[in-house]
């Protein structure tokens, strides 16, 4: 991994930019109050998190960026010193909605720039205001664009100077070739954010991704949110696996510590998300202590290609990503 001082424990994206290895997601399901993620994500910056990961989709970054302000007015850290990643909803995926849902999020944050920007799924939904447009039966309306042409526009964003680095999320190996091979691709994707955790480790994609300069970022590393909105409520709870539990017990760590270290021993890019102080500040606690061989290797050993969020609801569109093998 590529450090480099100002940021120990960042990786080197594909652009020159570095990005933080240890990530505070702030997504939470509907009923938690949004002032909580301002709570949170100051507790995380208190604590050393210095990559800061939302969404247009989360509604919550009025509150997030606030934080971030309080944090930089107080004298805790600088502007530069936040990796911020914010990501394009599906329901803007048309090249000319790309810049202004960017420029919506900014107004949001009260930030002139954001570090990060990424296209949330590859399947575009009903354009308009609403998050997630229905039809009369309840189901989700989605349409066709054509990735290609919204790349362009995250391209033109980032020269702009209104992001400094562009990525995806939820791809598969296929919609990543798709923008690779793009005639005239002028920025490749820096990063891939998708659902990885010991019980769906990726290990194809991450090499796939390795093999193209991509950074994997995982979400949902410590199992899932649970969100009934997009979750099984019968799914296992993967902190308690008895596995992690027995390595955690090993290093004197919890279950959550080490599958957030298990990513980053795999180079590869970890959010940990908590609303709780005490958990906040254990899933910084991730740099001072090492799996072994063995224990990586045990963990790899519980990959059961179990997906916590699975976006059924767009299985028949072209670009479903979960179709495929990786």
């Amino acid at each position: 991994i590529m450090t480099d001082l100002k940021q120990s424990y960042s990786v080197r994206l594909n652009d020159g930019h570095f990005m933080p290895m240890l990530g505070f997601g702030t997504y939470a399901p509907d009923h938690t109050p949004k002032s909580q993620a301002a709570k949170a994500t100051k507790v995380a910056i208190d604590v050393g998190f210095r990559h800061i990961d939302s969404a247009y989709l989360y509604q919550n970054e009025e509150e997030v960026g606030q934080a971030i302000w309080e944090k930089i007015a107080d004298g805790t850290v600088k502007r530069e010193d936040i990796f911020y990643t914010t990501k394009l909803w599906a329901t803007f995926l048309r090249p000319e909605l790309v810049r202004p849902a960017l420029e919506s999020s900014l107004k949001k944050l009260g930030l002139d720039y954001v570090d990060l920007f990424i296209i949330h799924v590859p399947f575009a939904m009903k354009a308009g205001e609403e998050l997630l447009p229905k039809n009369a039966s309840g189901e989700i309306i989605l349409e066709t664009v054509d990735l290609c042409d919204t790349w362009e526009a995250l391209e033109k964003c980032k020269d702009a100077g209104l992001t400094k680095s562009i990525g995806v999320s939820n791809f598969n190996h296929k919609l990543l070739e798709l923008i690779l091979n793009k005639p005239g691709l002028k920025y490749k994707p820096t990063c891939n954010q998708v659902e990885c955790h010991p019980y769906l480790n990726q290990s194809k994609l991450l090499e796939f991704c390795k093999s193209k300069d991509i950074v994997l970022v995982a979400y949902s590393a410590l199992g899932s949110q649970r969100d009934p909105q997009w979750v099984d409520p019968n799914s296992p709870y993967l902190l308690e696996e008895p596995v992690l539990k027995s390595i955690a017990k090993k290093h004197s760590r919890s279950p959550g510590q080490v599958a957030l270290r298990y990513q980053l021993q795999r180079g590869v890019v970890v959010l940990a998300k908590s609303f709780s102080q005490k958990r906040i500040k254990e899933n910084f606690q991730i740099f001072d202590f090492e799996l072994t061989p063995e224990d990586m290797k045990a963990i790899d050993g519980l990959n059961r290609n179990l997906r916590y969020d699975k976006l059924r609801f767009a299985a028949n569109h072209p670009y479903f990503p979960f179709s495929e093998e990786y």
